[in-house]
């Protein structure tokens, strides 16, 4: 799917849409999505996490798959389910999954915090593949300042006086590789015309996956309905109607009509919601160790964002493309979704100039009209992933 152009200046279509309206949707996904790691805590008090993370997933991938489909989006081809099957299991199998079990053994705030290591590990993905270049000076700070975020946060004390479990926070670790690995993969692989579509057939494919790592670890044998308590079941209610439907439409909407910059803020809000409400609502710890860590996590992704914004930007182009590229709506320039949900279901990687079709991350001023493969830092870098 080619978004839409920008116009000079950058504005364009998209920018129809009222300053309260992209308020309303950026504050939508600040909370929404900030909170569904408090969420997932409360449901798997009393229901298995692969088996409630494979209700959740499944159930929004049958919902939007009909919906997708009722709007006229054509039958998907094999091509596209066995891309589905590898993205689900990468975002949703190992990703969320990862985050759901992890989150019996660490609190919700600390994997929402670990989580934000994603961007590090997708630039260095893009660097260490066959045609990954070596990232600016900037770049390579904001890697080192947000891997000793890290090792604060997962020192022992940091998690209230006590060592931070290793076992959980290693699986942390693991899904937020995963998502980077995902995410990437998403860049090349055969999905949908239709964002709706591709999203619901990666939810079914996880959806699945989860199913099945949840028989295969015993999970039906421990599980009985009489015992979910009803925190638990509209926990989930609430994961599949505001984590994944709400949310995400009001995150790809944004994508539409509002900057790029403006849309990654929630990679530095969420983490900061899943903290405040985990300490509020469930009395998680908070120490000083903790927001030390998450700050230098933060500020490591900051400075990765900012950074790799100026290398993306044409060298010698004028103030006014400079401006333009970056006040263009987020689906212009293939903003990715965030890992948590299926990140194919975004705007398309392709980013239109005139009559030339070219993936982000080629110069604006480029005339020639083949289709390369994306060669810079990729653009998901901007973001930390959301459950």
């Amino acid at each position: 799917m080619v978004s839409e152009r920008a116009a000079p200046g950058g504005a364009s279509a998209a920018t129809a849409a009222s300053a309260a309206q992209i308020a309303l949707a950026l504050v939508t996904v600040y909370i929404l999505w900030g909170s569904t790691y408090l969420a997932m805590r409360l449901a798997i008090a009393t229901i298995p996490p692969f088996m409630m993370a494979a209700t959740r997933h499944f159930t929004a991938g049958v919902l939007l798959y009909a919906f997708a489909r009722l709007r006229g989006a054509p039958r998907p081809q094999p091509a596209h389910w066995r891309s589905a099957a590898i993205i689900g299991a990468l975002l949703l199998l190992l990703g969320n999954g990862g985050v759901v079990w992890a989150e019996q053994r660490v609190s919700s705030g600390m994997a929402a915090l670990l989580i934000c290591s994603e961007p590090m590990w997708i630039v260095l993905f893009a660097w260490l593949r066959r045609d990954g270049k070596r990232p600016s000076p900037g770049v390579i700070a904001g890697l080192l300042l947000g891997f000793a975020g890290l090792v604060l946060l997962v020192r022992p004390g940091a998690g209230g006086g006590m060592a931070v479990d290793r076992l959980g926070a290693a699986a942390v670790l693991v899904a937020s590789i995963s998502w980077a690995a995902g995410s990437l993969y998403v860049q090349r692989a055969s999905l949908p015309r239709s964002p709706l579509l591709g999203t619901a057939m990666q939810m079914l494919c996880g959806g699945v996956l989860l199913f099945a790592a949840g028989t295969l670890s015993g999970e039906p044998a421990r599980f009985t309905l009489s015992r979910v308590s009803a925190g638990s079941a509209l926990a989930v209610l609430y994961l599949v109607v505001f984590g994944s439907l709400i949310g995400f439409t009001a995150y790809t909407w944004l994508l539409r009509s509002a900057s790029p910059v403006l849309v990654s803020t929630y990679a530095y809000v969420n983490p900061v919601v899943a903290v405040l409400l985990g300490c509020l609502v469930v009395h998680e710890p908070l120490t000083s160790g903790m927001l030390l860590g998450a700050a230098i996590i933060l500020g490591g992704v900051a400075l990765i964002t900012t950074a790799s914004a100026r290398a993306a930007v044409p060298a010698g182009a004028s103030a006014s493309t400079a401006a333009a590229w970056a006040a263009a709506p987020a689906a212009s320039l293939g903003q990715p979704g965030p890992a948590g949900e299926p990140a194919s279901t975004v705007g398309s990687p392709l980013v239109e100039t005139d009559t030339t079709l070219r993936r982000v991350g080629s110069p604006l001023g480029e005339t020639d009209t083949t289709l390369r493969p994306e060669l810079e830092l990729p653009i998901e870098i901007e973001t930390c992933a959301s459950p």
